[in-house]
């Protein structure tokens, strides 16, 4: 029984230290008691010590919802969240700079014990975003399908075929194009970075394809927006019939839009980049490329920045008791209320779930003010169900950036802190950080 027992006991911790996916086991404070070698590898970007002990402490500055979400499960056991992605490191979510992304279930097994599963998505979360690019570009291009151009490049992404209709319009002769790369169509701004044409050639022969869009030169001196998508011509392996990412590609197609005809276009694509599905708010990733540049920007304009988080109280028992399908309503209807009361020059963002967040040009006093604007705006809300009318409000809290607080992640951190005041407070009211009373 001892040598099943000692079998059984080498199994699982084999099975704990090969896992590719990572595996933390920590108490109702965050103190952790186990984690495998991935969990390890992964909370250490979290933090700038080698030694990670206590689970919530390690995701403070970007995850601080984790710990509230836990305190606030109030089953004995069950799921806290599922497949929750935290942005570990703000950036732009694509192939350039790439954001760490990573996704985390969290499961309470007792009062006293719960198990975390976590996963690095970053490359996951880059793909979808360009997926949507490619999803509305293919969309556009079928309806005018007789506005573009195909060119054929070698390995190296060098040009080796362009049709005369293209020369005719660029007005370049066909020498000064055969052998060069695509940048040869190019006719950026006079203070515009160097075209990465190196760089998109390697995006595109590992994911078999790449989609951007910039000037392009035509004949006359002129210059006309253009689409661009790159593909990798068929290559099959032949004992697994996939494309090898090992290997140099054997050549890839360009196709070139031209936009100027349908410059809408481009525009939607921003938009759907940039706005949450469901509500029409700024998305999560967006909102940290416009806050992380506010952030580098703000000092030399003498510009505060402060900004408002935002939580619906008690969402999950709306959800429960009228259903998804109201509960979106509710959203709806408070994006709206929210964007009619803030100034244009603010951004206000879904970050997922209930939870919102505005951006605000203004002090600590300035943003406990609108975000009291908000919270009356939000309270007054009619939401129509099946019920009768439905009312609802939300909870607060306000940060600003100072001296010890100067990245976005440590800003969220210290509204979110006060937001928690605020909803242990009694809910609908606006908490502000730094000790500062919350206002009923």
């Amino acid at each position: 029984m001892s040598s099943d027992s000692d079998d059984e006991l080498s199994n699982l911790m084999q099975f704990l230290y090969t896992c590719p996916v990572g595996l933390v086991d920590f108490d109702a404070s965050g103190t952790i008691g186990l984690m495998n070698p991935k969990a390890m590898q992964l909370m250490q970007v979290l933090t700038a010590t080698p030694h990670v002990s206590n689970f919530f402490s390690a995701f403070e500055r970007c995850g601080p919802e984790l710990r509230n979400l836990a305190q606030g499960f109030t089953g004995r056991r069950g799921t806290v969240c599922e497949n929750r992605r935290v942005f570990v490191r703000e950036g732009i979510v694509d192939d350039a700079s790439g954001a760490t992304v990573l996704d985390c279930t969290m499961v309470k097994l007792s009062d006293e014990r719960f198990i975390a599963t976590l996963s690095d998505v970053s490359r996951q979360v880059a793909q979808e975003r360009r997926l949507r690019q490619a999803e509305v570009w293919f969309s556009s291009l079928l309806d005018g399908a007789d506005d573009f151009d195909v060119l054929s490049l070698d390995g190296a992404g060098r040009i080796d075929g362009v049709k005369a209709g293209l020369l005719e319009e660029t007005g370049l002769p066909r020498d000064a194009v055969i052998g060069r790369t695509l940048d040869v169509f190019d006719c950026p701004d006079a203070d515009g970075a160097a075209s990465d044409v190196v760089g998109k050639i390697a995006l595109a022969r590992r994911d078999g394809w790449y989609l951007d869009e910039g000037w392009r030169r035509v004949k006359g001196g002129e210059r006309r927006w253009c689409q661009r998508l790159i593909v990798v011509k068929s290559d099959r392996d032949r004992d697994s019939g996939e494309r090898s990412l090992e290997r140099a590609a054997s050549g890839y197609v360009a196709v070139l839009r031209s936009t100027t005809r349908q410059t809408f276009d481009a525009a939607k694509l921003r938009r759907l980049l940039q706005t949450d599905h469901l509500t029409g708010a700024c998305n999560r990733a967006h909102f940290f490329e416009v806050a992380e540049r506010e952030l580098r920007q703000g000092p030399y304009r003498g510009q505060v920045l402060s900004v408002v988080a935002m939580d619906v109280d008690h969402f999950k028992r709306i959800n429960d008791t009228h259903g998804h399908a109201v509960g979106d309503e509710v959203l709806k209807a408070i994006t709206a209320a929210c964007q009619g009361v803030l100034d244009p020059a603010d951004t206000f963002a879904r970050l997922g779930g209930e939870e919102f967040v505005a951006m605000v040009a203004t002090d600590l006093a300035g943003a406990s003010a609108k975000a009291e604007a908000l919270r009356a705006r939000v309270a007054a809300l009619e939401i129509p169900s099946a019920a009768g009318p439905l009312r609802v409000t939300a909870s607060f809290g306000c940060a600003t950036v100072s001296a010890s607080v100067r990245s976005m992640a440590a800003l969220l951190a210290e509204a979110d802190r006060a937001l928690y005041s605020a909803k242990h407070a009694g809910r609908n009211r606006v908490g502000i950080a730094e000790g500062v009373a919350a206002v009923a």
